[in-house]
């Protein structure tokens, strides 16, 4: 059994991988460009893979491959119908993140409404020092309490805001495509009018491609921020980022890119350094228990598949 790692830099270098070997002839590749895919694959029975686009040009060599093993919840980067066809298994790794994840949403959203940057500025700055008053309050900053947070995706990591975002005294708004009991579900564009605070959580597939663009970011409240923790590709972001230089909407944060990591002359880079931004290196899934986590379902998925029971199929 031979086992193909094909960027195991995405996990980060301090994870053991060695588990893996259990079960075979390991292959380690730190990163592996598109080109170079094809010719990794050629001999691998099982492939384990984060980025690299797993696409029929890519896997039509790959004549022994059974199975592909995704790290991570999504999994937008592997043909589907082509592993299909030719009755390549793929399983992903869900609910590895959700912590992590509403974590690193709820720490941007509260730096953003809180002005925490600012404030932090004005001490390291030496300003608070300089001006000699016991206290600083500007720029003002209002209570999270009694806000509407919409979520838009409802699945473990937007079940998981949702919590926390009541905890914290907020109105509740969903968004998803079928109605959950116990929850106000709502239409995409009452959520954009209603709600002070819009984090985004769904998966990127044909529907929620280019979900907000232009006209939905116009819909916004002008002081409402809105939190991309999904897909870079499910907003505009040369849309998005118009709107955060011309004063439409109170701020964004955002920790997934359309492409990655961030090329020179992205629309992004007009942002940079604007205090009502946040931007981070898609990060939030990565806390060390999670990607242990995510590893270790990654060894559970190879070890079903081995033993005639696979699990986490995502094409069956």
């Amino acid at each position: 059994m031979k086992i193909v790692i094909l960027d195991y830099a995405t996990l980060g270098y301090d994870l053991d991988l060695s588990g893996a070997e259990r079960f075979g002839e390991v292959i380690k590749y730190e990163r592996t460009t598109q080109s170079e895919a094809f010719e990794r694959l050629l001999d691998a029975d099982i492939v384990i893979v984060n980025k690299v686009k797993m696409v029929r040009e890519v896997l039509e060599g790959a004549k022994n491959l059974k199975l592909i093993c995704e790290t991570a919840t999504g999994f937008d980067n592997i043909d589907i119908e082509y592993c299909r066809e030719r009755g390549i298994l793929v399983a992903n790794t869900p609910a590895y993140s959700s912590s992590c994840v509403a974590q690193v949403t709820v720490s941007m959203v509260c730096s953003l409404l809180t002005h925490l940057r600012e404030y932090e500025d004005c001490v390291f700055s030496g300003e608070y020092t300089k001006g000699g008053n016991a206290n600083a309050l500007v720029p003002v900053y209002h209570e999270i309490d009694g806000k509407v947070w919409g979520i838009i995706g409802f699945g473990n990591i937007g079940r998981a805001v949702g919590k926390i975002a009541e905890a914290f005294g907020c109105k509740l708004l969903v968004n998803k495509r079928t109605k959950i009991d116990g929850y106000e579900c709502v239409d995409l564009d009452t959520l954009l009018r209603e709600s002070d605070i819009i984090t985004i959580h769904c998966p990127l597939n044909e529907l929620t491609r280019g979900l907000i663009g232009k006209r939905e970011l116009s819909l916004m409240k002008r002081d409402a921020i809105i939190i991309n923790m999904a897909r870079g590709a499910i907003w505009d972001e040369g849309a998005v980022a118009d709107a955060i230089l011309k004063g439409e909407i109170g701020g964004m944060g955002c920790d997934v890119f359309s492409c990655e990591p961030l090329p020179v002359g992205h629309a992004f880079e007009r942002l940079y350094g604007l205090k009502n931004v946040s931007l981070t290196p898609h990060m939030a899934w990565g806390s060390y228990e999670s990607r242990m986590r995510c590893f270790n379902t990654v060894l559970s998925n190879i070890n079903a598949f081995l033993n005639g029971e696979p699990t986490n199929i995502v094409n069956k």
